[in-house]
């Protein structure tokens, strides 16, 4: 049984190794014309049937061949390597740069350092806002200094949300805060005026009340008359 098996496997083995063999049968025209056209040596045979038939392919194959385009595509990929990692290198400093950038652009470091003075002139512009209809100005012009109010809330907001450095968002805050400043010292002067028309009306329109004395007046003259009339009994 044992015999058998390797016998089996023996057949097997040499029928591989025969389906494997290959046979080559050398053809030095087909060669030939395949180094002229891989990379330009040799000739084409027959030259006869060439010459006839493919002429002009006889007289340009060998300076066509295929060596020389793999040459050129070489060397433009070569030149495309070098471009591409330059390409690459100025792409990812840029990247670096523009990390910096977003960085710089999403955190508002510029509140952090203006955005306290801002808040305080603001309230105080709110305040005096509100001083406007206690000291003798009209609803309207509360309205009108509360729009300016509003205006400068709305680019504060704006200037806070913006995509800029904060180089940029310092300059818009500081431009706020002057503003602001100015409208508040304009409103302090309103102030001022309104209050100084109201002092001078009460001054215009108050009256002087004379007391009436004349009870006293009697009284006291009753007295000297009687005074006097006593002296008088007694000289007598």
């Amino acid at each position: 049984m044992r015999v058998i098996i390797l016998l089996t496997a023996v057949i097997l083995c040499m029928n591989t190794a025969n389906a494997q063999y290959a046979t080559y049968n050398h053809d030095a025209t087909k060669m030939n014309q395949i180094t002229v056209m891989e990379i330009g040596t040799g000739s084409l045979k027959p030259e006869v049937y060439y010459t006839l038939l493919h002429n002009n392919y006889y007289k340009s194959a060998a300076v066509k061949n295929k060596l020389g385009f793999r040459t050129q595509a070489s060397t433009s990929a070569y030149m495309q390597v070098n471009m591409a990692e330059k390409i690459d290198s100025s792409l990812t400093s840029r990247a670096k740069i523009e990390a910096l950038n977003v960085a710089d652009r999403q955190i508002d470091i510029a509140w952090h350092t203006e955005g306290s003075k801002i808040e305080k002139i603001m309230q105080d512009f709110s305040n005096n806002i509100n001083r406007i209809v206690p000291a003798g100005g009209t609803s309207s012009d509360r309205t009108r200094w509360t729009e300016y109010y509003k205006i400068y809330q709305t680019a504060i907001k704006a200037t806070q949300q913006a995509y800029m450095p904060n180089s940029q968002r310092k300059k818009e805050y500081l431009r706020i805060y002057e503003d602001v400043v100015k409208q508040n010292e304009l409103l302090v002067s309103y102030l001022v005026s309104i209050n100084s028309q109201a002092d001078v009306a009460q001054a215009l329109n108050a009256s002087y009340t004379k007391v009436n004395r004349n009870g006293d007046i009697a009284k006291q003259a009753s007295r000297r008359w009687k005074g006097s009339s006593t002296s008088n009994q007694i000289i007598e």
